[in-house]
């Protein structure tokens, strides 16, 4: 029996260097377009295009990456970002928490349709309604305003949140519940002080991926805001791409530092991502 168990450590050891070498070109694979975009971006002008082509710089113009807060208002446009990303997982959230936990919690008629139509609502990709959207904010003159896009953004990834939401508000023991009741509890505060803290998880999990979709949204903001000063960040860094010309330096850097917050919000709660979506994987 020693023995066997001996063979199986040796053999999980010697695995271990063939499963370091495949993580590391995995990552270097994935990450390798990032790390083109970074080097491009602290090149001079003239070795863009020079013949022969050449990946890393000859002259290191870290400069770039001041002079593009000059060339465009990045800043503007980060914040523009922020407030469209914020206010529509804000929304999402309140709108999501009460939805998912009565569909958890409470049993009527029509439950399964309701839930049902929630998930018809992803089949549809917000480019397909982009001309019925586009004239329904005509109608109500929301054209050229940030408030579209937060609506926007908010009514396509609340399904996710709902779905994600109610699956863990299930796995909650009812039980715990109902002893806050019998304590006098109400629904309201049973929610607030025991359900979403033991929820937080998948609270988390529905904050990222709504922050996300906001941040990285591009083709409704491009159709539905005209005013450059009003650009998100996606929108914003097309004004490196001139007529004739393309500023791939700044481009580049403008494309790394729209990215950063993001890497950042994901680096802080990542522990709480991990666990709220593989919640449920096993009972």
């Amino acid at each position: 029996m020693s023995q066997s168990v001996d063979m199986k450590r040796v053999k999980s050891f010697s695995h271990k260097p063939l499963l370091i070498i495949g993580a590391l070109l995995t990552a270097f694979f994935f990450l390798s377009p990032y790390i083109l975009m970074f080097l491009t971006s602290l090149k001079p002008t003239g070795e863009l295009f020079s013949n022969p082509v050449t990946i890393i710089p000859h002259h290191w113009v870290w400069s770039n990456y001041i002079n593009v807060w000059h060339f465009a208002p990045i800043a503007g446009y980060l914040r523009t970002t922020l407030i469209i990303a914020a206010t529509s997982t804000i929304i999402v959230i309140f709108a999501a928490v009460p939805a998912a936990y009565c569909t958890a919690r409470m049993r009527f008629r029509g439950r399964g349709i309701y839930l049902g139509l929630i998930l018809l609502t992803q089949m549809l990709a917000p480019v397909a309604l982009l001309v019925g959207l586009y004239r329904q904010f005509v109608l109500v003159g929301l054209i050229d305003s940030l408030f579209s896009l937060i609506l926007t953004n908010a009514a396509f990834n609340l399904a996710f949140a709902v779905w994600i939401l109610n699956g863990y508000f299930v796995g909650i023991p009812l039980e715990i519940e109902e002893a806050a009741m019998i304590d006098g509890c109400s629904r309201f505060r049973i929610l607030r002080s025991i359900v979403l803290p033991l929820a937080m998880p998948g609270m988390v999990t529905a904050i990222i991926f709504t922050f996300i979709a906001g941040w990285n949204e591009y083709v409704v903001a491009l159709t539905l805001i005209n005013t450059p000063s009003k650009w998100p960040i996606t929108l914003g860094i097309t004004s490196f791409m001139g007529r004739f010309n393309i500023d791939y330096q700044f481009l580049f850097a403008a494309s790394l530092i729209s990215i950063v917050p993001v890497v950042i919000l994901f680096g802080l709660i990542e522990k709480h991502l991990v666990s709220g979506l593989t919640a449920g994987s096993v009972k």
